[in-house]
């Protein structure tokens, strides 16, 4: 019988560990908060400034890799680029690929200098 009034008021030191356990949540809200959502947020920054960037002449990949050139920034949030001399393609500026672009702009730029 002393054992089932030992389990059914916890045993000592119970409350301690509720105390630890919403610390340890806490560091695992600050783990993902620094590792996931932050850097998540910067790129999605990244990626807006880009996109305000583009201008007439800008060598780009989108995600589907279609390699072109921006002919015409467009006020709806599209572009109009050319992938081969006299063919046009008006997409969104958000299928544009940032990673593919900036490693073709600099590979571009390294062949340049040599």
């Amino acid at each position: 019988m002393t054992q089932l009034v030992v389990l059914l008021q916890g045993a000592p030191g119970a409350g301690q560990g509720n105390s630890y356990t919403l610390f340890l949540l806490g560091g695992m809200i600050l783990v993902f908060y620094f590792f996931m959502i932050r850097p998540q947020q910067k790129k999605a920054k990244l990626a807006k400034k880009f996109q305000e960037e583009l201008q007439k002449g800008d060598k780009i990949v989108t995600i589907a890799g279609i390699h072109g050139t921006v002919n015409k920034v467009n006020d709806d949030s599209t572009l109009l680029i050319e992938t081969s001399p006299g063919s046009y393609l008006k997409i969104e500026k958000s299928a544009i690929s940032i990673e593919w672009t900036q490693a073709l702009n600099k590979t571009a730029a390294t062949a340049d200098k040599k």
